[in-house]
């Protein structure tokens, strides 16, 4: 659990931490990607620490995308096993 909340404190910009140390500090085993509603309607994503962006109209397509995006990046003994999904949303409220 620890580990988890170091990670969710790092992707919200704690001044301390590296994105990419906890990565490493993951290991091999799983690739986050940063989810955000496109402006053009669906859904994009970026992985943190490689160079990996997809898109998808539903978010069915997206992980469809994902999967694809990830086979083609990493070979077979390099590939993570799990891909997980960190899901952005922007809202205003006003006051």
């Amino acid at each position: 659990m620890t580990e988890r909340f170091g990670l969710w404190w790092c992707l919200w910009g704690a001044p301390t931490c590296s994105r990419f140390a906890v990565i490493e500090k993951m290991g091999d085993t799983e690739i986050i990607f940063v989810v955000e509603e496109s402006t053009e309607g669906g859904f994009e994503a970026r992985a943190l620490g490689y160079s990996i962006f997809t898109e998808g109209d539903t978010m069915d397509e997206l992980k469809v995308m994902l999967r694809d995006a990830v086979h083609c990046h990493f070979d077979d003994e390099a590939r993570p096993r799990v891909i997980r999904l960190h899901q952005v949303k922007d809202e205003v409220i006003a006051v």
